[in-house]
């Protein structure tokens, strides 16, 4: 059995602030993110306005910083399922995991598109 691969805190600290940057752009519906890190897992929460918080998404650190696993949060189960990105791969960049998340639970299916919708 392989040992689970555990980000080390560079790496927690690039991709939450490579995060926080990315939804301040594309996300201005939330007012901020948040990551929670066990093990090797980084639990990614979207806060709104009025203090209501949102799970939106669970990476999972494969041992690369630039390519994770992807479990969208699903209120009907209270929990996590992995789940493809809208390119059909099972792993991307963290980017791609909110934005997945985000255009699900904030109603935006342009995230699910190549490119961010021009103003």
């Amino acid at each position: 059995m392989n040992p689970v691969p555990v980000p080390p805190q560079q790496v927690k600290t690039t991709v939450t602030g490579h995060l926080d940057f990315h939804a301040s752009q594309r996300w201005p519906q939330l007012e901020e993110i948040t990551l929670s890190w066990r093990g090797s897992f980084g639990y990614v929460t979207g806060h709104l306005p009025g203090g209501e918080e949102l799970p939106l998404c669970r990476l999972r650190y494969l041992g690369q910083a630039d390519q994770w696993g992807f479990a969208l949060y699903r209120a009907s189960i209270d929990g996590y399922q992995d789940t493809l990105l809208p390119n059909g791969t099972p792993t991307g960049s963290p980017e791609q995991a909110l934005d997945c998340a985000c255009g699900l639970y904030l109603n935006d299916p342009t995230a699910w598109q190549n490119e961010p919708p021009k103003d």
